[in-house]
């Protein structure tokens, strides 16, 4: 009779899928992190500290609990050059303000990382392979991506971002613009390049950041249409009437004109 029990539990446990493969969510969002040493460490810690505030906030869990099915997935991840990225927390299931909470100390607990160069196009890819091997079910996937400056490294912007979008990944931008540029990985404008070159898909938007203070009210604001699937009619940024699209190569060609090919 054991060995009949132990076969069954054996049976049970080969056959039966994880519970992670089998939860449908909302939105499965992958935070994608720039922590490329062109940000200073005081920066970086405040980026770090308007996620974690964020996830404490009864906003957030206000717009998590308003979906169809009261649940998120969501990943953190640091990125800066090409291939250089990690998982800080992995996939996790929030479906409410206890999980949101333990998320976001797991966050706050988690030292920061620092590297130089800073490839975009590497953070999407990585981001959508996470998105295609997350093991939920999603009614939507996105990736929210925040840097400081154009990408310099790895394949073109254009091309990740068009490889992400045909498989129905929408990628919204947070445009770190606290400073003003002074070396070559910086650039003007930084919000008219994440329009023209990185973000993409239904609804896609950008919230720029440019002064300190704003840090935590514009990564909520972000993250809560993120997660509610808000549409605002009035977008966030407003495209001159008159001007020229982006060059979406600029920080490839700074990069070479300061270090070489």
């Amino acid at each position: 009779m054991r060995l009949v029990i132990a076969a069954f539990a054996l049976a049970f446990l080969l056959h039966a899928p994880t519970a992670r493969a089998d939860t449908e969510v909302d939105v499965a969002l992958v935070l994608a992190v720039d922590v490329s040493r062109s940000m200073d460490l005081e920066e970086q810690e405040l980026q770090r500290e308007g996620f974690v505030e964020a996830f404490r906030s009864g906003e957030i869990h206000r717009a998590i609990g308003r979906g169809t099915l009261g649940r998120i997935a969501v990943t953190y991840v640091e990125w800066s050059g090409d291939g250089q990225h990690t998982v800080v927390v992995p996939w996790t299931l929030v479906d409410g303000s206890e999980a949101a909470a333990a998320f976001s100390e797991r966050l706050a607990g988690t030292p920061i990382g620092r590297v130089f160069a800073t490839s975009i196009s590497s953070a999407i890819d990585f981001s959508a392979r996470l998105l295609e091997e997350s093991g939920f079910e999603a009614m939507r996937r996105v990736i929210d991506v925040s840097g400081d400056g154009p990408n310099n490294q790895g394949r073109m912007v254009t091309a990740a971002r068009d490889a992400a979008l045909a498989k129905g990944i929408v990628i919204n931008g947070l445009p770190l613009m606290l400073k003003r540029p002074t070396g070559w990985g910086d650039i003007e404008n930084l919000d008219h390049y994440y329009q023209d070159c990185v973000i993409g898909g239904p609804g896609a938007f950008i919230v720029p950041v440019r002064e300190r203070a704003q840090f935590a009210d514009a990564i909520r604001t972000k993250l809560v249409r993120e997660i509610a699937d808000l549409h605002d009619p009035q977008p966030l940024v407003h495209r001159a009437q008159a001007r020229e699209p982006m060059n979406c190569l600029i920080g490839e060609q700074m990069r070479r004109r300061s270090y070489g090919p």
